[in-house]
């Protein structure tokens, strides 16, 4: 790389590590450091869940799907804004009610320790996993750039990641997030605009030779569940996964706990579903752009064989960063792609600690001092680092596109969290082994559907959580209802 694109690089890393350590001087406390002190306006927390939302797997592998096929991803993020709906009204008054540092802990109030601790190691293994192949999405694109190793990318990315995390808590998450969103936009808007450019019809030969090729089209309704992107994948599938992502999952409950009050969180929840449309339509959009770049400029060396395309999906945008972006253009947008990778892991390490502290360290040592908890908390961020990157590793003999991994692992999690969700806060009957009894067929009910059938992944939500509900609310009728004693509460900082 030009001297000039790395010194963009290195200036937005060490502004981030910066502007952690600023913001960790300024934190005291388990809810400074998990929370933000619960005092971030809902403009900034709601960039800060589209940021979150938008990993390297976004950046780079939608603009792939696109390049494969047509718009037809977009029906998923129109369930997305219903999901985001049925989280605001029906699960945010339950996190809003005293004061709670994990999702999972409303979980123990309502069924009991054991229910917590194995909703907290569900979400703990789809973390991992899902971000462990953001992680090695994001170090496959260094690796591009500089030559290094791909360990060697993976462990770089994984690194920077943990410094400002670890010295800034929550709100370096956050208010970064503020800056990556920004960053990644504007990174992906120039390389559209400089794709546009090249061709020789420039945007009038674009959207001609794609509507031509119906790249552009949107709605599927054909109910075939093996397929993932219909309208109906996207409008009950896509629904219900989001509601499970959203309202169970800690990474983003963690940011809806860190606004000023329920109403501003709901708020910025909501909106944030109409940002998400528009900008996976944006990357979409990239991605047909590409097809058609590609129809005049045939790859001929890197990836694939000469003009026969890219090998995969993933690398038809990093391909494009790589060869044809000029100096200082691309540095700002591998800025851009760090950007969108280090928001998820960011937030990804926060939570994870934020879960293992909380949920599975406090109830059973019962320690409650401040500064021993915080000491902990930095120690399990820089833990899941190391967690995150072995996954990475292990990650090297993917052969599917990253974002499709990724997604099916947060629907085979999720639907399962969300259906213990339901059961507490809309039933009464059912106890804590009835709970425990649905969360196990859920399990083995997804898996089913994983490995078993080609049922398409954005149903597994809906199968895990339809799951989970009907049997444990069975369960109720026949199995007794037991619970344990109150477990220690968190201590408000001072």
């Amino acid at each position: 790389m030009n001297p000039i694109d790395l010194a963009v690089i290195a200036v937005y890393v060490a502004g981030c590590t910066a502007l952690g350590a600023w913001l960790g001087s300024r934190s005291q406390g388990l809810k400074g450091y998990f929370l933000g002190e619960s005092n971030i306006p809902a403009w900034a927390v709601m960039i800060s869940i589209v940021a979150t939302e938008t990993s390297t797997a976004t950046f780079l592998s939608v603009p792939g799907v696109a390049y494969r096929g047509d718009f037809t991803y977009l029906q998923l993020p129109m369930g997305y804004l219903l999901g985001r709906v049925i989280v605001a009204t029906v699960l945010l008054p339950a996190y809003f009610r005293g004061q709670i540092f994990t999702a999972y802990q409303v979980l123990r109030d309502r069924f009991g320790g054991p229910t917590r601790t194995t909703a907290s190691l569900l979400f703990l293994v789809a973390r991992s996993l899902g971000d462990g192949l953001r992680l090695f999405l994001a170090a496959t694109m260094l690796r591009h750039l500089t030559g290094w190793s791909l360990e060697t990318a993976i462990v770089a990315v994984a690194a920077i990641t943990v410094v400002y995390t670890f010295l800034g808590g929550m709100k370096a998450v956050i208010w970064t997030d503020v800056i990556q969103f920004s960053v990644y936009i504007l990174g992906a808007l120039v390389a559209l605009m400089i794709l546009a450019g090249r061709l020789p019809g420039g945007w009038s030969e674009l959207v001609q030779t794609a509507r031509a090729a119906g790249k552009f089209r949107l709605l599927d309704f054909s109910f075939d569940l093996t397929r993932p992107f219909t309208f109906w994948a996207g409008l009950i599938g896509g629904m219900v996964l989001n509601t499970a992502t959203h309202g169970a999952d800690q990474m983003m409950v963690q940011r809806y706990l860190a606004a000023r009050s329920q109403r501003q969180a709901a708020v910025a929840l909501v909106s944030s579903g109409f940002i998400i449309l528009a900008q996976f339509a944006f990357f979409l959009l990239i991605g047909v752009s590409l097809w058609v770049f590609y129809q005049v400029f045939p790859p001929t060396e890197g990836l694939g064989s000469a003009g026969a395309g890219l090998a995969r999906s993933d690398e038809v945008f990093s391909y494009f960063i790589v060869h044809y972006l000029p100096t200082g253009v691309l540095g700002l947008v591998v800025a851009a792609v760090f950007s969108a990778a280090m928001g998820t892991l960011a937030g990804s390490l926060n939570s994870s600690a934020a879960t293992i502290v909380n949920d599975l360290y406090r109830p059973v040592t019962g320690v409650s001092d401040e500064r021993h908890l915080m000491r902990l908390s930095r120690a399990m961020t820089v833990l899941w680092g190391v967690v995150l990157t072995a996954v990475a590793f292990g990650a090297r003999g993917l052969e599917d596109n990253v974002v499709n991994n990724a997604l099916a692992i947060a629907s085979f999690v999720s639907g399962i969290l969300l259906g213990l969700f339901l059961l507490g806060i809309l039933t009464r009957r059912v106890g804590q082994s009835a709970a425990l009894a649905g969360a196990l067929a859920g399990i083995a009910a997804v898996t089913a559907a994983k490995f078993a059938t080609p049922l398409a992944w954005p149903w597994f939500a809906l199968v895990g959580s339809s799951t989970v509900f009907a049997v444990g609310l069975a369960a109720s009728f026949v199995v007794p209802s037991w619970s344990e004693a109150p477990e220690i509460q968190p201590v408000p900082s001072e």
